[in-house]
């Protein structure tokens, strides 16, 4: 972690007793979670531990069953209570996703794809999203490829893309799903040297991650989850490095074995 990085710690975030179950399978059980301003915060555990469920509910992908999201300076929104569309729109306002396999338009350029959230859902001028499209595009080194379609870049390339879109969202937390695990080995670093660099900035994530030496280098709090409850959580030398559960040892075991 860069110690030049700005991070308030205040929270931006606080979630509590979050579930969430897809008819007989509970896969979230009582989660709780405080993402500081500021802070980079990655989520580890095995295939089915409910990691990719708590980003799609912070980014109201998902309707929890029940718990309470607390964004900075908003109302709570208590999904126990039903909560209105409005409140769940709130919550996507507040966040934006980068997902495992791009999720592009295969139709649109990768301009048009850039711009799409900020034009039909923020409903900012065309002229002033497109300007923020290019100079981010610009700044991850794909200017050149604004009018490309998605199938004529690497999967680097638009995993890139991907981080672009949800950045011209201006959200106040960006949250990665698996970022680079659908990419060839040889493209990985180009992805993870982007977020670091997010990350220097002081921008707030919650990522999904296998990668564990990226993670024990750009995060303030690393969560080891396993079937629906965080198991361990705090600093990444603690929990990577010397970890107190025999769950936790065991799946970094395995991890780093492969």
């Amino acid at each position: 972690m860069s110690p030049t990085r700005p991070n308030t710690g205040t929270p931006l975030l606080t979630v509590r007793g979050l579930r969430k179950s897809f008819g007989s399978n509970e896969v979230l059980k009582s989660i709780d979670l405080t993402i500081g301003k500021g802070q980079i915060v990655c989520l580890i555990g095995p295939s089915g531990s409910g990691k990719t469920t708590v980003l799609r509910s912070l980014n109201g992908l998902e309707v929890p069953d029940s718990g309470i999201a607390t964004f900075e300076g908003e109302a709570p929104v208590d999904f126990g209570a039903k909560p209105s569309r409005r409140q769940v729109l709130g919550l996507r306002d507040k966040s934006a996703m980068v997902f495992q396999h791009f999720n592009l338009f295969p139709h649109k350029t990768v301009l048009q794809n850039v711009i799409e959230g900020p034009v039909q859902v923020q409903k900012r001028p065309v002229a002033e999203a497109t300007a923020d499209a290019l100079a981010l595009l610009a700044r991850v080194g794909l200017a050149e490829k604004a009018n490309s379609y998605p199938f004529e870049l690497s999967g680097g390339q638009q995993q890139r893309v991907g981080i672009v879109r949800a950045l011209a969202l201006k959200p106040a937390l960006l949250l990665f799903d698996e970022p680079t695990s659908a990419l060839d080995p040889e493209l990985v670093g180009d992805v993870l040297e982007v977020i670091r660099e997010l990350a220097s900035e002081g921008w707030t994530m919650v990522i999904v991650t296998h990668e564990l030496q990226f993670a024990k280098h750009v995060a303030d709090q690393v969560i080891f989850m396993d079937a629906g409850v965080v198991v361990e959580h705090g600093a990444p030398g603690d929990v990577l490095v010397n970890p107190k559960h025999d769950r936790t040892k065991l799946f970094l075991h395995r991890l780093l074995d492969r």
